[in-house]
């Protein structure tokens, strides 16, 4: 157990980290296994089940993006002399191996003459490692404009988020393999079957950086319920910019494309995103413990988002489980095995934490 007194900014970061890796388990392995005649959307229960889902992925950025920054901005040391650019650094270069390999195209790792088109496709198509990857490296670019321009992370870290949020209808719309190589193309649009283009998603990280340089600042302000209120009122407020700006769009589009292409919609994430953000503050500042357990879940979120991957879909070399039973299930069967997935991920953890074996989680902590 550890007191929460000493270590309020850790629970805080841990829960949320911890909440994510469950939301993301639990939502991979019911998608595969829930039945397609299950898949209803006039029940209200599939209805809040996928509005969660599609949370899980801006959730899970932005406290990348929270940890990471926090962590970085916590060492006072010059950009170049900062310890944490060469770990940064390390982690891009890892989390871009990983998620490629997840997706390699072949069993022979060095003959690719039998590789089909479409398995070219889906090598290069963006996950949601390479974007934290690429997300990681592109905060360490903006500190290093930011400490030319006197620390000015708020000033610069808010023009990226407006940039990745604006350009993200522009770049969506253009068929970027016409002009760039295939394995680029996947980064700026969804058109290869890249499920985290940077456009809008990098806007998720930088959100969560924003927030983790903000704590960096100000060490003791979690402790206050003014910050969880600000937090609040600063998610609501981004929510409604995103209701008048789905207003706007129905207006002169006479409709709305709010759950599909519009960027109202990240920007009602980002609002989401904040106002969880805001609970988990009050709900750590209550704790006067955490279970360790907590801890090892939110510390090795890269471990288990790649173990549960091959364990639902396989590699080139192993079999997975949607290769005999997607979309088999109904709700009941898909929710106790999705509880299992998770049991299951708990084990791994805490076996390997009394064995010693170490993992870094996915923001480089």
């Amino acid at each position: 157990m550890t007191p929460a007194g000493k270590k309020n900014r850790v629970i805080f970061i841990d829960l949320i980290r911890a909440f994510a890796v469950i939301m993301m388990v639990q939502g991979h392995t019911i998608d595969v296994l829930l039945g397609n005649s299950f898949r209803d959307y006039t029940s209200s229960f599939y209805s809040v089940w996928f509005f969660n889902r599609g949370m899980t992925a801006p959730i899970f950025m932005f406290t990348a993006g929270t940890v990471f920054n926090y962590l970085f901005r916590l060492n006072k040391e010059p950009f170049w002399h900062n310890p944490r650019v060469w770990k940064g650094v390390k982690r891009f270069a890892l989390l871009m191996v990983v998620g490629y390999f997840l997706k390699y195209p072949t069993r022979r790792i060095f003959d690719f003459s039998g590789v089909t088109a479409a398995q070219w496709q889906l090598f290069w198509a963006v996950d949601v490692l390479q974007l934290i990857g690429v997300g990681i490296l592109s905060i360490m670019v903006l500190d290093y404009i930011s400490e030319l321009l006197g620390k000015k992370d708020l000033l610069v870290f808010g023009v990226s988020i407006v940039s990745a949020v604006a350009l993200f209808q522009y770049f969506e719309h253009i068929n970027w393999v016409r002009y760039v190589n295939p394995a680029l193309a996947g980064y700026l649009y969804k058109g290869t079957g890249s499920n985290f283009p940077v456009f809008p998603w990098l806007c998720y990280l930088h959100a969560g950086a924003v927030l983790g340089s903000y704590l960096a600042k100000h060490p003791d302000i979690f402790k206050s319920m003014d910050f969880s209120k600000k937090i609040a009122i600063t998610g609501l407020a981004v929510i409604a910019i995103s209701q008048i700006g789905n207003l706007i769009e129905y207006e002169v589009y006479g409709t709305s494309y709010f759950w599909t292409t519009s960027p109202n919609l990240v920007i009602f994430r980002v609002g989401y995103v904040l106002l969880l953000n805001a609970v988990f503050t009050v709900i750590a500042r209550k704790m006067e413990s955490i279970p360790h357990l907590i801890i090892l879940l939110g510390r090795n979120t890269l471990l288990i988002y790649v173990v549960h991957l091959i364990i639902l879909y396989g590699t080139p070399w192993t079999l997975g489980v949607a290769n005999f039973w997607t979309n088999k299930f109904g709700p009941l069967v898909s929710v106790l095995l999705a509880v299992e997935m998770i049991g299951l991920m708990i084990v791994m953890v805490v076996v390997l934490n009394k064995l010693h074996v170490k993992f870094k989680s996915i923001e480089a902590s």
